[in-house]
């Protein structure tokens, strides 16, 4: 029987794997997940002892200043997600696969998240979706690459929903999205976010379903929950949506310590000789 080597140091005694967050599910321990775009967070959030990284296309809003996550490509992503692989240990690290790179075929889906797998060094891959891309979800599982999928609130159908707005209200849809669900689960996915959605409905999914729920603005029932790490930490202080809590306001903080080292620089107290070489 052959060797497995690794040659890119040692792992992880506590490495955060696919099957132990399957397996939280069953054991009722709620899962922590957070959203990292470079190697300085990711190493940081580590060191907080999340359980799940995702390289999230919310890249598209926080970093690069887009209204929607719809203009991220697949090379963003993947740049992004190498980065931040580079300042993990523990963590499973999940990227989104962005707009149209899973639409249009499961060839074409296959093949770009492959790329986040062997380019990106992801290790797993989530998509938006329910009934519609199961097709989808099976052929990633089939090819060895573990899916999360994201119900509820998709950012990518902005245009399709007429802006970020709460799914599943009506009976119908809130039937609907129950239905998408099993089917994700069905097609081998193993976990799933649900975002926007009714706290009972977040309830009623989570009870219905045998993965794990990771909840956005979907109530206290998932078994998990999800922020963006700007969202988190108050970088934006425009941006105060119900679903947020700020554990830190760091957009003040930043500000003041720049404006700081520019009063310095202006005054000419900064730098001083202990800052300087001989």
């Amino acid at each position: 029987m052959a060797l497995v080597r690794r040659t890119e140091g040692p792992v992880h005694v506590d490495k955060m794997t696919v099957p132990r967050i399957r397996g939280m599910r069953r054991s009722g321990k709620r899962i922590v997940m957070i959203t990292a775009y470079d190697a300085t967070f990711a190493r940081l959030v580590d060191l907080a002892g999340v359980d799940i990284v995702l390289v999230g296309d919310s890249l598209g809003n926080v970093i690069q200043g887009h209204e929607t996550t719809l203009p991220v490509t697949l090379e963003d992503v993947i740049y992004h997600t190498r980065a931040v692989s580079r300042g993990l240990q523990r963590p499973l690290l999940i990227a989104d696969m962005p707009f149209m790179t899973y639409q249009v075929s499961a060839d074409e889906a296959v093949r770009n998240a492959g790329r986040l797998i062997q380019e990106g060094r992801a290790e797993g891959v989530k998509l938006e979706g329910g009934r519609r891309v199961t097709d989808i979800v099976l052929r990633l599982v089939q090819a060895g690459i573990p899916v999360m999928g994201h119900l509820g609130l998709t950012p990518q159908s902005f245009h399709e929903f007429g802006g970020y707005k709460i799914q599943g209200r009506e009976q119908e849809a809130a039937n609907a999205l129950l239905e998408d669900a099993l089917a994700l689960e069905a097609a081998g996915a193993f976990s799933m976010v649900l975002e926007g959605v009714p706290i009972p409905l977040a309830e009623r999914i989570s009870q219905a379903v045998n993965i794990p729920t990771i909840g956005i603005g979907a109530g206290p029932h998932c078994g998990g929950q999800v922020l963006v790490i700007h969202d988190l930490l108050g970088l934006d202080e425009r941006f105060k949506p119900r679903f947020v809590k700020r554990y830190a306001e760091l957009s003040s903080v930043v500000q003041q310590a720049v404006a700081q080292f520019g009063t310095e620089v202006r005054a000419g107290s900064f730098p001083g000789n202990e800052h300087g070489f001989e």
